[in-house]
């Protein structure tokens, strides 16, 4: 704050490379950042495919040296994943990370970097800006279009003992450089491309709305969710398009500079405890959760939700603003559907009785402080139920 008025940062990373056959660059850019032992982090779907080895042998081949490999991430990333990618990382004596993956990869690795050079565990960052020391270099190669991952400030790790997903919020660990190249993207299976594509969907619609978006936020809020209705679709029914699978990497990053500035809402204060206690996919969560969260935000924000009603293709001459807000949550219903989302929290195993503990959980959880209204435990309750 200063002079009673509030002043907002914007974070990025300091290199963004985007298209195709951008992943190249990388040994390029580790020598631009003056480093040569790197530490990769990615998980064992990531090394099935190939892309580890793929990405080892080019920086081999480019630098001459051998990568550290780490691909013990698992989907929702854990404080377990990042104390042993520590100790490796420290044993191994690199100088640098690679994350090569989706957001559980990024993530991972931003949490083994946070805690190899300020010490402690990955306990001692939960909430905003608690780190004191630079990460080491990094290098994020995005494999999907969905989590923002790659260029953020956010990392999402979850705490085993609690089953709670701890929101680490520090502009240390935005990656030096990222790197999005649909080449990359083209192994993706539909169901992940639809779960990563309605998260950056949801990104953005909440970043339109947050309580501290700016216009640089809405412009990139607005076009991804143009870029996400235009290009989702065709992404999930044919995984060989790679002008739909180029978009959508777009559509990713706009939405990642969005929220990552504009931060989130309750739908990801949310999704965070499904992931946390059943370990669930975030991107499914997150598109189940999205209608419900938008519906109670509504009267908070009606000419923003008229806004994103026409973003993702509506037409709203002649309307109320009441009537087009309302279009936008059709519009995100109808996507969800077409694209193979899950109709509810049920299908994925969700009891009743662990609402309350979730919703006490949500409202501790950091996205929530820039949702548009400031719902009570009984509203959070109150939709969770309605998303079963």
């Amino acid at each position: 704050m200063s002079n009673g008025e509030a002043v907002y940062g914007f974070f990025i990373p300091t290199v963004s490379l985007m298209g195709i056959g951008s992943h190249k660059e990388i040994a390029a850019q580790m020598k631009s950042l003056g480093v040569c032992k790197p530490f990769l982090v990615a998980d064992k779907g990531i090394t099935a495919a190939g892309l580890t080895k793929q990405i080892c042998d080019m920086i081999k081949a480019d630098m001459g040296v051998d990568a550290v490999v780490y691909d013990e991430t698992v989907p929702n990333p854990t404080d377990k994943n990042v104390a042993e990618g520590v100790a490796i990382y420290e044993k191994s004596g690199c100088d640098m990370i690679i994350t090569l993956g989706g957001g559980s990869s990024h993530d991972c690795g931003k949490g083994i970097g946070l805690v190899a050079a300020n010490g402690g565990t990955i306990h001692d960052y939960e909430g905003v800006d608690q780190s004191t020391k630079a990460m080491p270099p990094f290098i994020a190669v995005n494999t999907t279009a969905g989590t923002g991952s790659e260029m953020t400030r956010f990392c999402i790790i979850t705490d085993t003992s609690r089953h709670v997903k701890m929101a680490i919020v520090d502009w240390r660990v935005t990656p030096s450089i990222a790197i999005n190249d649909p080449l990359l993207m083209m192994g993706m299976p539909s169901a992940l491309t639809a779960a990563t594509g309605m998260d950056a969907l949801t990104h953005a619609v909440e970043a339109y709305v947050s309580t501290i978006a700016t216009p640089i936020t809405d412009a990139c809020a607005i076009k991804a969710i143009e870029l996400v209705a235009k290009h989702l679709r065709q992404a999930v029914a044919n995984g060989e398009d790679l002008g739909a699978r180029d978009k959508m990497a777009y559509a990713e990053y706009l939405a990642g500079m969005a929220f990552n500035n504009a931060s989130l809402g309750h739908v990801h204060a949310m999704a965070h405890q499904l992931g946390g206690f059943y370990n669930l996919p975030h991107g499914i969560c997150n598109a189940i959760l999205l209608p419900h969260v938008s519906r109670y935000n509504l009267i908070a924000k009606l000419e923003r939700f008229a806004d994103i009603a026409v973003a993702l293709g509506e037409n709203i001459t002649g309307l109320s603003t009441r009537d087009a807000a309302e279009k936008a949550l059709t519009a995100i219903q109808t996507l969800s559907a077409d694209v193979g989302i899950p109709a509810n929290l049920t299908e994925l195993g969700v009891k009743k009785e662990d609402l309350t503990t979730m919703a006490e959980n949500a409202q501790k959880d950091a996205c929530g402080a820039t949702n548009p209204r400031r719902p009570t435990l009984d509203d959070v309750v109150g939709i969770y139920t309605a998303a079963l």
